[in-house]
């Protein structure tokens, strides 16, 4: 709408004028101001965030950051390198790779000519990308965001957008080393994160293909058949029994003749032992008999590494993904209910369909978003037993001054401090209460203060204090390094912290 300062109105919509009378003595802006008061006001959308997804608060963050560097640092201790892919791949790279999980691939609308889709997983950028560069031989890691359109369920740590750690060696070596310190290093992380009680169901391919294949089969079903097994570890047998022979179209008999295999589980060499005798059904299938050979191996490995006491052999363990070749496992916590932390493979062949030539690797994945569930109510539980809460920062010195005035020395100082890589704060308000900063330091654990007044800016000196228990205890630079004067309670200060600071004329 228009309207002229004769107080007409014009409304374009509707190509007509109207007279619209304004209150006497009122100017043109008053009249003007009142009727864009008068106009509907524009709805504001409420925000929130996509299905499936989440935002994590700067404690939550701190909770998270403590799982990326222990998980890493088990990576590094072991010699890997780290890459980056791109968070999107070429349709045709991720097509034909996850069996019936590709329904479950996000698709980007097309731009300018390129078929897009966000990655599903790690493994295959990385088998793209070791195609791509040449690669023979590599052992790396990589950290990273990935994407399924799944029915999220948030309290089972299953989301649309999460993160995985992935390890995985590329290369020809000796037969299940590799392996054997892939299972090291999956062992190695769930010990450090202390999660609790935790198992690593292990199978192999070649043993799945061979029960099928005993059991009657067709082999063009067996990836089908593998599907509706891998269900077993949230389904009863019936269901998956159901699924066999009314959806995958398996003959009764069939299906029945599968249930004996997939209930076999048990301790490794044990198991592996009963397998390997004459008279079970593996003794006559040359498939299964390598596979055998294969896994007496890998678990002689990992005695001989102390990995082989969480390790349970699970003949009804399989990976829907169809590009596992050999050995497949994954991690499941004791007592919880977020299924499974982890989960890897052999890939022998995964490489090879984008170059022509196989270059044998295997895997694992890291789910963290699982883990970061677990690790959340362990680290709030502590808190709430020692009466305080989860660190947002890392600060160790927070700058405090006693009177007015004082917020540009302060600033100083901090500057002073950051030189020196020490992490500090200043507070942004001009003239702070000393209960003030003493209760922010509280609230974000910082236990040592550098705090200056009158008396000291006289002196060109500063006192450097530690929080104990809530009390501040002070001690005068002029007395470091030897600490001299500090009392019994208070606590030895960091070494580089421990220097005399002139402050800023």
């Amino acid at each position: 709408k228009i309207l002229f300062e004769d107080g007409t109105l014009y409304c374009p919509q509707h190509r007509s004028l109207t007279s619209v009378r304004s209150q006497p003595g009122a100017t043109f802006e008053e009249f003007a101001d009142s009727l864009a008061a008068m106009a509907p006001k524009a709805r504001v959308a409420k925000p929130k965030i996509p299905k499936g997804t989440r935002d994590f608060k700067p404690d939550q963050m701190t909770i998270k950051q403590e799982a990326f560097e222990k998980i890493t640092a088990v990576f590094k201790r072991h010699g890997a390198v780290s890459i980056d892919t791109p968070v999107f791949e070429l349709r045709e790279t991720l097509t034909g790779k996850y069996g019936e999980d590709s329904k479950l691939i996000y698709d980007l609308a097309d731009q300018g000519g390129e078929l897009l889709s966000l990655r599903y997983d790690l493994t295959v950028p990385f088998a793209r990308y070791v195609a791509l560069n040449g690669i023979t031989n590599i052992k790396r890691y990589h950290i990273a965001k990935v994407y399924r359109r799944d029915n999220p369920a948030m309290n089972r740590g299953r989301f649309r957008e999460f993160n995985q750690c992935d390890f995985d060696i590329a290369g020809v070596y000796p037969s299940m080393v590799p392996d054997a310190e892939v299972l090291k290093v999956l062992t190695e992380i769930l010990d450090d994160l202390d999660l609790g009680q935790y198992e690593v169901k292990l199978n192999h391919r070649g043993l799945l293909d061979a029960m099928l294949d005993i059991a009657g089969v067709p082999p063009e079903k067996f990836r089908p058949i593998c599907s509706a097994i891998d269900k077993l570890d949230k389904e009863p047998w019936d269901f998956v029994r159901r699924e066999m022979v009314v959806d995958k179209g398996l003959e009764e008999g069939v299906a029945d003749a599968i249930r004996p295999f997939v209930e076999l589980r048990g301790q490794p060499q044990a198991l592996l032992a009963k397998l390997l005798d004459k008279g079970h059904a593996f003794a006559g299938h040359a498939g299964a008999r390598a596979a055998l050979e294969e896994l007496r191996t890998l678990f002689g490995y990992l005695e001989g590494m102390g990995a082989l006491a969480n390790i349970v052999f699970d003949l009804s363990l399989a990976r829907g993904l169809d590009y596992y070749t050999g050995v497949i496992y994954e991690a499941v916590l004791k007592g919880a209910s977020v299924g499974s932390v982890a989960a890897g493979g052999r890939f022998d062949t995964l490489v090879g369909m984008f170059s022509g030539k196989d270059v044998p690797a295997v895997g694992v994945s890291i789910g963290i978003e699982r883990i970061y569930n677990i690790m959340e109510e362990q680290a709030r539980a502590q808190a709430k037993e020692e009466g305080c809460s989860i660190r947002e920062t890392e600060t160790e010195v927070l700058v405090a001054s006693i009177g007015n005035g004082y917020q540009g020395r302060r600033m100083g100082i901090a500057s002073r401090l950051w030189a020196r890589g020490i992490k500090a704060e200043f507070g942004f308000k001009a003239n702070p209460k000393m209960s003030d900063s003493l209760g922010y330091a509280l609230k974000q654990g910082i236990d040592l203060l550098v705090v200056f007044g009158e008396n000291e800016l006289e002196n060109v000196r500063l006192a450097v204090c530690s929080l104990v228990d809530g009390e501040l205890l002070r001690w005068r630079v002029c007395a470091f390094p030897s600490h001299q004067g500090a009392t019994s309670r208070c606590p030895p200060l960091p070494e580089r912290i421990l220097f005399r600071i002139r402050l800023p004329r």
